[in-house]
């Protein structure tokens, strides 16, 4: 008998453990008893989430199932992986692969592709890049986009990536800096770069007509590219020709071109620029939301600041960037060609804008990046500083800087009223884009301030605007920095939290999400922002970076592969 019952006592044992190991075999990962918001913009419920390999396996209550990891997530939130609609992590993510003010956020997912792209390139493309390299040095080991995507890859990044293809860079690859229409082989070419970008997963075609050579593009060659890419479900989305005076018109652009092509289209940071102009924010928005109601596929993103920051080439006019970077300079030097710039500086002609003068003043004017050691002492004051300490004008100081650093010098503009700020973030069909890199406060990238948003500008969003400003429920600001951007680019089984979908989950705290960066301290990480899971790799941990890689190529509805 004491044989009998010591068989059936290990053979419980051994039924126990059998039991125990199937279980621990269900998730790599439960995140057990959060607030799931799945990207719907439903509300949220109390459930756990369960991880398999790289999607998620099962949604619910999940008690009595085990994993190898669980996540305590009572009180917080769970929700999809957020999604940075305009990224400029292009060059930041070869120099620092972890993404941390993103990944500190809750992105997962960077979308590149702002009028210029990482590929298609040309030899004289690629030696013009290495020759006007910032503080951030890289080797150039890629030709086309798709080739620079899988780059990164390969060599490892934190975040999930995508890109647009930029109309300027199959612009300048065909034509190079000219100021003129393509001819019409040029245009075929440019139309074949853009699909083969679209067969190697590019989004669509990205535009940005404020600067040059982008603004010598006219209407009909947009179309032609945009076209390229909608015959294989790809976008167009676009940094309009104006954002203030003629912003109006900026729009019917966009409009005309989704008209024409069918495709989905989207305006790049979405704002009204120059306190003259901000009455037209309605009108904006009304412009917008008609088409919509119409039938056509067109919606915006937009940044949670007041100021925009780009360069000193967008206080220059066209004209004299010609040729790019180092014929513009060589103009600056001629003395006759300096006082036409300074004349159209002052009274720019009506197919340009000048943001210095948008911005009402000088002081309204913040020098953030030079490339030059002796300037940088200068990061950080107003362009009204610096001139006082020069002893000139400021459009005179401004065209210095440009010839001393040789290069556009970064810059912030002031250009936007809060109270426009929160309208539109109110708008369902409005997402966001931090239209700056993914930075961390250490090393090269201390060589310059960037804009806030590279550090705040989701973390502000969900924070400042929505727990404290109201502009949305939480449910429906989840969705539209996760399944609206997902739907509008045509990505396949990401931006909701749905069983066989990839795992990119983001665990906050919506009571404490918060930014700190400012414009005198840009360096500041985002905090409230908890665990951070791509592709179902753990990489934020108790709100610090667990060093891991997992990133991969996110690719449109043109790739190849999906045939």
């Amino acid at each position: 008998m004491n044989r009998f019952f010591q068989r059936c006592a290990l053979i419980g044992l051994l039924l126990v453990a059998s039991a125990a190991a199937g279980a621990a075999e269900y998730a790599d990962v439960i995140i057990r008893g959060g607030t799931v918001y799945d990207g719907s913009g439903k509300p949220g419920r109390v459930a756990d989430v369960a991880i398999k390999g790289d999607r998620i396996l099962a949604i619910g209550n999940l008690r009595g199932r085990e994993a190898a990891q669980v996540v305590d997530a009572k009180g917080l939130a769970v929700s999809p992986g957020f999604i940075n609609m305009l990224s400029w992590a292009t060059a930041s993510l070869l120099v620092d692969p972890r993404s941390q003010s993103d990944i500190r956020q809750g992105v997962t997912l960077e979308v590149m592709g702002e009028g210029d792209s990482m590929g298609p390139l040309s030899d004289a493309m690629k030696a013009d890049d290495l020759k006007h390299q910032a503080d951030e040095k890289y080797a150039i080991e890629w030709t086309t986009l798709g080739e620079y995507l899988e780059h990164l890859e390969k060599r490892k990044v934190a975040t999930n990536v995508a890109s647009f293809v930029g109309a300027t860079t199959v612009r300048v690859h065909e034509l190079g800096f000219a100021d003129r229409a393509p001819t019409a082989a040029e245009l075929v070419r440019m139309q074949d770069l853009v699909r083969q970008a679209m067969r190697e997963g590019a989004m669509g075609v990205g535009s940005a007509l404020i600067y040059a050579p982008a603004s010598y593009s006219k209407t009909p060659e947009l179309k032609a590219l945009a076209l390229a890419a909608a015959e294989t479900g790809g976008g167009y989305i676009s940094h309009m020709r104006s954002e203030g005076n003629r912003l109006l018109e900026g729009i019917d652009e966009v409009l005309d071109i989704a008209r024409t092509t069918h495709q989905h289209a989207e305006i790049y940071h979405f704002k009204v620029a120059g306190e003259s102009n901000w009455p037209k924010v309605d009108a904006a928005i009304a412009r917008v939301e008609a088409a919509r109601a119409s039938g056509l596929d067109v919606s915006a993103n937009m940044y949670t600041y007041t100021a925009g920051a780009t360069g000193l080439d967008a206080a220059n006019p066209p004209w004299v960037q010609e040729g790019g970077l180092d014929a513009w300079v060589a103009r600056l030097k001629d003395p006759a060609t300096r006082a036409r710039v300074l004349a159209d500086m002052k009274n720019p002609k009506p197919n340009w804008e000048n943001l210095m003068l948008a911005a009402g003043s000088p002081d309204r004017v913040l020098l953030i990046g030079f490339r030059t050691e002796k300037l940088k002492p200068y990061t950080g004051k107003t362009l009204a500083e610096v001139a006082r300490l020069r002893g000139k004008s400021p459009e005179e100081t401004a065209l210095d800087l440009i010839v001393e650093d040789n290069y556009r010098v970064d810059t912030a503009y002031f250009l936007m009223s809060e109270q426009n700020v929160i309208r539109q973030l109110k708008l369902p069909w409005v997402s966001l884009g931090s239209d700056e890199e993914s930075l961390a406060p250490e090393g090269i990238f201390l060589e310059h301030n960037p804009h806030p948003r590279a550090y705040g500008n989701v973390a502000r969003f969900l924070g400042h605007y929505v727990r404290e400003e109201h502009v949305a429920t939480l449910a429906d600001a989840i969705r539209r920095i996760t399944s609206l951007p997902a739907r509008n680019l045509r990505l396949k089984q990401r931006g909701m939290l749905v069983p066989g979908y990839y795992a990119d989950v983001v665990v906050f705290d919506p009571d404490k999400i918060i930014d700190h960066a400012t414009f005198d301290k840009p360096h500041q990480y985002a905090t409230g922002v908890v665990d951070v899971f791509v592709n179902g790799e753990q990489v934020l941990r108790d709100g610090e970076h667990t060093g891991a890689l997992p990133g991969r190529v996110v690719r449109g509805p043109g790739w190849s592969g999906w045939k």
